[in-house]
């Protein structure tokens, strides 16, 4: 009778209640120490430029580390250089919005970059890594490279100094390749024919994410 008993349902309830608390409570640990991991830091700000996380705003200063989640504001003529990992930089030009959704070193993640420009860093021969850059203009895929995204001649653009890229919006996908270029004309629109930049236009587009 007491084997039987052990296994009624009063008390397999309990157990697994007790079982499910635990994993539960597991759960919540790993996702808070996952939330609060370091994945980068700022390296050189100039101007002014802030940072919420969670629910805190602060001003975001040189060598502060840099979590998942975090929201990163540049003022007018401000600039952000940030550091992802060991090998991944950001660039972050005037008036710049990025959300750092999730990023793990070596692998990837997604960025979110909402208003402004950037220029996104990593050095040719490293392993590839999968990230997505989300905008309100469609999605890039990255794999490893060096590329702008953002406001340039009345579009926003991408562009490419090496390594590979996909544009994608309105339904249409582009793969732009080193020296090239590709516009969206507007939110929702599908990005347009693929071209060769010259060296005006590749300047001017580093120069407005803080690049000389």
């Amino acid at each position: 009778m007491r084997t039987l008993n052990a296994f009624s349902p009063v008390t397999l309830s309990r157990r697994f209640f007790i079982a499910g608390a635990a994993l539960a409570l597991a759960s919540i640990g790993v996702r808070a120490t996952q939330a609060n991991a370091i994945i980068g830091k700022a390296v050189q700000i100039t101007g002014e430029v802030t940072r919420k996380q969670a629910e805190r705003l602060e001003g975001l200063k040189a060598g502060a580390s840099l979590m998942d989640h975090d929201f990163v504001k540049t003022g007018k003529e401000s600039f952000a250089s940030l550091e992802l990992g060991d090998d991944t930089s950001l660039l972050l030009g005037s008036e710049t919005e990025l959300l750092i959704d999730t990023f793990i070193a070596g692998q990837g993640g997604v960025i979110e970059l909402g208003t402004g420009q950037m220029v996104f860093d990593r050095p040719e021969g490293l392993a590839k890594i999968d990230l997505t850059v989300r905008t309100a203009f469609g999605m890039i895929g990255v794999r490893g490279t060096k590329f702008f995204a953002g406001p340039s001649r009345g579009a926003f653009a991408v562009f490419v100094e090496h390594g590979l890229v996909e544009v994608s919006g309105g339904g249409v996908t582009r793969q732009v390749a080193p020296g090239q270029g590709v516009e969206i004309a507007s939110v929702g629109a599908a990005p347009g024919e693929i071209t060769q930049w010259g060296e005006a236009r590749i300047r001017e587009a580093y120069a407005s994410a803080g690049i000389r």
